[in-house]
């Protein structure tokens, strides 16, 4: 389906905008609270399968108070890391509904997995899965664990270009290791890949998933998802949770046997809730281009590598006015510190504000000090309200740890 791209944060007047900068400063990532439960909201609906529990990809995104409106409207949390997991428990979640699914957990990092209580793990690797069993009757043997079971699932190769998972041709191997431990392999992880928009690329693997899944004695649960996409282009082809919800609930129903589903979306639901606002610093003409430059950076946005192209900008001016080929440049040396390339703007003036859309996702989780530039603050805007979430930066922060 095309979707109609909308900004991330509808009815962000000039305005408003300027109000929010006075206050928290600029760049500001902002967050829409009514949007975020909109979308999950969405995304919850579009799953009729009753067996199903969402656990949000807090990889994505990890800021304490966004996590809890996920937790509030009752989903669980996936983690990639110990450290998803630390931000998961400081934000309410229970250790029983957090799902790991990482790989290449050292021995320390996965006792702590453990020590911390939770109970599905979604493992890479037969040697993964071999070192969480020797680690679970480590526990068991020296009496810190209360006699728990874990949830044991295998992350599914899809093919030998992935880094990622198990090939059914070592499940055996797999049953016999945690057999061995008085575990069971209960569960399958189907990763897709990072963010895929086509439907196509997820229903069309549903019966291939299926069958693999069986091939497992004890199977009990399916972990379908992450990698689900989302349309950061104007017009760009977005994910059909309608018409995945609907392909998968049928055919897991029509197995006749009770499974239980998890999904996992991560920038599919956080993406489009948020925008970066930052102020117009510089202006210049090349030509017919116009070359601006603003107070923030592309090191408090995502890589290319992961979003797959510039975000949408935007300037808080009259629509109507007349645009120009423009670029957006960061504040930084680095001649590479594009925000944005070849867009359509408004001549703009030093002062200006423009919106960065669709930060949400891989927004402040993947920003850094490059170029020893402090990180902006976070703002959530919710009932028409506005609230700051995390704290700006100054420039102390490049001091820590550091020994003097």
């Amino acid at each position: 389906m095309v979707m109609e791209k909308v900004p991330a944060i509808p009815n962000l007047e000039l305005a408003l905008a300027q109000e929010l900068l006075q206050v928290y400063g600029s760049p500001l990532y902002v967050y829409n609270g009514d949007i975020l439960r909109q979308t999950i909201a969405h995304i919850t609906k579009s799953i009729s399968y009753p067996h199903t529990k969402f656990h949000f990809a807090s990889v994505t995104n990890g800021n304490i108070a966004l996590l809890k409106i996920f937790k509030n409207a009752g989903w669980g949390l996936h983690a990639n890391t110990p450290g998803d997991i630390y931000l998961g428990l400081n934000a309410g979640f229970h250790p029983s509904n957090i799902v790991y699914s990482g790989s290449n957990l050292n021995r320390e990092e996965m006792a702590q997995v453990l020590d911390w209580g939770v109970t599905t793990l979604n493992l890479d690797s037969i040697s993964q899965l071999r070192l969480c069993c020797e680690v679970f009757l480590f526990r068991a043997r020296t009496q810190r664990s209360k006699d728990t079971k874990l949830n044991i699932g295998l992350r599914l190769n899809v093919s030998e270009d992935s880094r990622i998972g198990v090939s059914s041709v070592n499940f055996d191997e797999a049953v016999s290791i945690t057999s061995t431990a008085g575990l069971q392999v209960t569960g399958l992880h189907f990763y897709r890949g990072t963010g895929t928009n086509a439907t196509t690329a997820f229903t069309d693997v549903i019966d291939a998933v299926l069958a693999t899944a069986q091939k497992l004695p004890d199977w009990q649960y399916l972990d379908f998802g992450g990698g689900f996409g989302y349309p950061y282009h104007h017009h760009g082809i977005a994910f059909d949770w309608e018409r995945f919800g609907h392909e998968l609930s049928t055919r897991i129903a029509n197995l006749g046997r009770k499974i239980n589903l998890v999904i996992e979306p991560g920038r599919a639901a956080i993406a489009g809730c948020a925008t970066m606002l930052a102020k117009v610093v510089s202006v210049k003409w090349q030509g017919e281009k116009q070359i601006i430059g603003v107070d923030s950076t592309i090191a408090n946005i995502s890589v290319i590598s992961v979003h797959g192209g510039y975000r949408e900008i935007v300037a808080c001016k009259n629509p109507n006015y007349e645009k120009y080929l423009t670029d957006v440049c960061g504040n930084t040396t680095y001649s590479r510190d594009y925000l944005g390339k070849s867009c359509q703007l408004p001549a703009l003036e030093i002062g200006d504000i423009i919106n960065i859309l669709d930060v949400g996702a891989y927004g402040y989780a993947m920003s850094s000090h490059f170029l020893h530039r402090p990180r902006p603050a976070e703002v959530l805007l919710e009932n028409g309200r506005h609230r700051l979430i995390r704290k700006r930066e100054d420039h102390s922060i490049l001091l820590n740890n550091q020994i003097f």
